[in-house]
């Protein structure tokens, strides 16, 4: 047999025995899972921001569990069951891939990305962004929404434009900072879309970028509160000029 197969015939196997006989397995339900899959989710990304692949390994794992104890739960319930499951994925991989299981030409990832939402609108949906979680985090939102909507031809034609309207959303948001307008959330929301969708044409991911700078951030402070404590001082009692100046001696020796 192949590995991979025996291994996740493993995986069910373990997960039956599980909810059969542990009493913890016994008490879960769709709703219980839940929150412990996006925490699972989040851990999974921690591990890929940090390139901690041999913890990323672990975190997939644990995913794997996750989707294996929905299928069992669905399976119980005459719901689904993980054979159904995975065939419905494999249909819809080779309905949505026609330049590999059809006669769709596409040379290169843009045609294949508004192939996909084109095929998406002809199984039945109404709008190219129905597919967009509710619930994703805003910034992530914001870059899905863009891809999709570029899917079907609604983008900016160069980078130059995009930059533009980011100085366009700019200035009108300094406008109602200035007259501290009711308006300036609102502007402010535009300006972040406008720049997750210049770092899109740029092929940066705004949310990695922005994970990165928050870790970068988090270890330079806690490197500077370490320096302060070394020299007798706690950062809460210090002036904002010798906290600069302790800031600064962080940021020289993580680039040393």
């Amino acid at each position: 047999m192949d590995p991979r197969l025996a291994a996740f015939a493993r995986l069910l196997q373990i997960m039956d025995e599980l909810r059969a006989q542990c009493p913890w397995d016994q008490k879960q339900t769709f709703e219980t899972l839940r929150n412990l899959t996006i925490e699972e989710t989040y851990e999974m990304a921690d591990a890929i921001t940090d390139k901690d692949y041999k913890s990323l390994e672990g975190e997939l794992g644990d995913l794997f569990l996750h989707l294996v104890f929905y299928s069992k739960l669905g399976d119980e319930q005459g719901l689904f069951n993980v054979e159904s499951v995975l065939n419905k994925i494999c249909d819809k991989l080779i309905f949505r891939h026609p330049h590999i299981y059809g006669d769709v030409e596409a040379k290169d990832e843009a045609t294949v990305k508004a192939n996909w939402e084109k095929l998406k609108l002809q199984e039945g949906k109404k709008s190219v962004l129905e597919g967009v979680p509710k619930s994703l985090p805003a910034l992530v939102k914001a870059t899905r929404i863009q891809e999709k909507v570029k899917g079907v031809g609604f983008e900016f034609e160069n980078t130059d434009e995009v930059w533009n309207k980011v100085q366009e959303e700019l200035a009108e948001f300094k406008e109602e900072v200035d007259a501290q307008s009711g308006a300036m959330e609102a502007e402010f929301g535009d300006l972040l879309f406008s720049l997750v969708n210049y770092a899109r044409f740029l092929h940066i991911s705004p949310e990695n970028a922005l994970a990165q700078t928050n870790q970068k951030f988090i270890s330079r402070f806690q490197l500077m509160e370490t320096m302060l404590a070394q020299d007798g001082l706690l950062v809460q009692e210090q002036h904002l000029n010798t906290l600069e100046m302790y800031w600064e001696r962080a940021k020289k020796a993580k680039k040393d």
